[in-house]
């Protein structure tokens, strides 16, 4: 009997030493016990994500970005995220958030986690300057749309959908948008915020949204204090006026209707 309770006394004591040292481990692998930041941004999105010839990074996603970093009190080192590496850099652990038009969706979700989201925007679509036969999404049947790797905004037109276009595959939306003005492809469908920032005289937003985007902050999965604590981040920035300030910044011109105030969040749990 002796021996059988020492037994067990053993095992509760390990037991506890390996919660301990569980614990320890999740404590260190959060964002909220590293002294900088690596965040993954795009390089190639004006008005979002763009590195500059001297390799500085400006946009909406960035500022955003170096806002949360600041309110966690940490420094901040911005890297180059395509969307096609999105969830392995989250993975693996090259960055610790991604804030990079991050759209969340339930895919998504069972890799990676989500603050957020910072904004919610609505997918459109962009075409040439002098199209005409295209007044919404489902005008593009039967013509060429740019698949960007790593992207879903093709699935909500070709999948959800069903409309029968011909896709064309691209690394990112800016070679969409050379396509698009080549004449490679006829259409551009994605975020509105990524389309404003390409759209010019010879390109023009169709104006016909028909998605909500929601873009969120990754972070690894399990990491349940740093998404809280940049949950509190966002709502600082809409509540004391920063969020509107950097909307109106990027996009104050782009005809597109803002929207300033907090976005519903999804929820870390």
């Amino acid at each position: 009997m002796l021996m059988a309770a020492r037994r067990v006394t053993a095992l509760v004591l390990v037991g506890a030493v390996a919660l301990l040292s569980a614990t320890a481990c999740g404590a260190d692998s959060s964002i909220l016990g590293k002294d900088s930041l690596v965040i993954g941004v795009k390089p190639d999105q004006p008005g979002l994500g763009m590195k500059k010839a001297e390799g500085e990074f400006v946009g909406f996603d960035v500022d955003v970005a170096a806002y949360i970093a600041g309110k966690l009190g940490k420094n901040a080192r911005f890297v180059e995220t395509p969307s096609s590496v999105r969830e392995k850099v989250l993975m693996d652990g090259s960055v610790d958030l991604v804030v990079a038009t991050y759209s969340i969706t339930p895919e998504r979700k069972t890799k990676v986690a989500f603050g957020g989201p910072y904004y919610v925007a609505h997918q459109d679509t962009l075409v040439r300057g002098t199209e005409s036969a295209v007044d919404n999404v489902r005008d593009l049947k039967g013509r060429k749309l740019c698949q960007v790797t790593g992207s879903n905004s093709w699935r909500r037109v070709k999948e959800e959908r069903k409309i029968a276009v011909k896709l064309v595959e691209a690394a990112s939306y800016s070679e969409c948008v050379s396509g698009l003005t080549a004449g490679r492809v006829d259409a551009v469908s994605t975020d509105d915020l990524i389309l404003a920032g390409f759209a010019t005289a010879d390109l023009k937003i169709v104006n016909a949204p028909f998605t909500d985007e929601r873009y969120g902050v990754g972070i690894q999965a399990g990491d349940l204090d740093g998404c809280e604590a940049v949950n509190k981040a966002i709502t600082e920035m809409y509540q004391d006026g920063t969020a509107k300030k950097l909307l109106e910044k990027w996009f104050g011109k782009s005809g597109l209707a803002l929207t300033f105030t907090v976005p519903q969040f999804e929820g870390c749990g």
